[in-house]
């Protein structure tokens, strides 16, 4: 979703109306993903290993497109966490595509800005916000929903690796966080190109390799569906606020479901559409009640044993 969020860089500045466009773009290209992994085109690769099949394709044709943009790439230590996140969220998200519905993939993984608030607070001792934790409790009910019904057979594993892929997901915009004086577009890149050669072995170990008709569809998969978005969000940074491009992104995970069922005519249990509403409730009122809000003194827990962040 929109917490797919790059980092702002220093360009000249769009307008506002055409940031959230781009905002509007991305959420809609990025809710493609359910077209893609669902498309009845893969069906000849068992759902075991779909996901990583689909995940070293996506990644490796973003790869070849997100590379060019790349401006000032610089060595850190933590690029290397930081990929390994990334390349297990990339996996175990499509592998909850293949494996369960995609509106459990979708929704388990927009549980990230929970995980992100917990591993900045244990990791990075980052302060804790009285306004993330009626937020939290919302995201925390709504997953313990779609779980308690989804834990029996494949349709469990599936729900365990979009779970895995928002865990995943958060320690990608922790580091990412703390790596803010980088360039966006190389640790984007680098981003996806360590994801396609950390699956690249399995994917040759398995043996499954495409036709010419689903290597365009991949092709179009890594293009359409991940490098373009995260060029738009790059482009909308400069003009509007990391928390009104949330908001606006909200609308990909509501979307994503809905390409499902047109293309397979999957349709979410009743216990996946409580627990979806619960954790948009909890997003809504992070990054759209409060989110947009300026924070008071009085947000922070004083006794908490936590520093301000610098």
């Amino acid at each position: 979703m929109a917490s797919h969020l790059p980092l702002a860089t220093d360009y000249a500045q769009p307008s506002r109306l055409m940031g959230r466009c781009c905002v509007l773009g991305a959420a809609l290209l990025w809710s493609s993903s359910g077209l893609f992994a669902k498309t009845h085109l893969f069906d000849v690769w068992p759902e075991e290993t779909r996901g990583v099949i689909l995940g070293f394709w996506r990644a490796a044709f973003a790869a070849l497109v997100l590379v060019p943009t790349i401006r000032r790439p610089t060595w850190r230590l933590m690029l290397i966490p930081l990929t390994v996140c990334f390349a297990v969220m990339n996996a175990s998200f499509l592998s909850a595509m293949s494996l369960g519905t995609a509106a459990n993939a979708i929704w388990l993984q927009a549980t990230s800005p929970w995980w992100v608030f917990l591993l900045s607070v244990i990791l990075f001792r980052e302060p804790i916000v009285r306004r993330d934790l009626i937020p939290l409790v919302f995201g925390v009910l709504g997953v313990g929903t779609i779980l308690s019904f989804e834990l029996r057979g494949q349709a469990g594993v599936g729900a365990l690796c979009g779970l895995v892929a928002g865990v995943s997901y958060a320690g990608v915009v922790v580091l990412m966080r703390q790596l803010s004086r980088e360039d966006s577009p190389w640790l984007v890149a680098l981003n996806h190109f360590v994801a396609a050669v950390v699956l690249f072995p399995w994917v040759v170990w398995l043996g499954q390799w495409p036709s010419p008709v689903q290597l365009v569809v991949l092709g179009c998969f890594g293009v359409v569906q991940m490098a373009l978005p995260y060029l738009l969000m790059v482009r909308a940074l400069r003009s509007i606020s990391s928390q009104e491009a949330v908001a606006i992104g909200m609308l990909e995970p509501i979307l994503i479901p809905v390409w499902a069922y047109l293309v397979r005519g999957e349709v979410p249990a009743w216990w996946t559409i409580v627990g979806a509403a619960s954790i948009l409730v909890g997003l809504f009122l992070r990054y759209v009640v409060w989110g947009l809000l300026p924070e008071s003194p009085t947000d922070r827990f004083p006794d908490s044993g936590m520093p301000l962040a610098e």
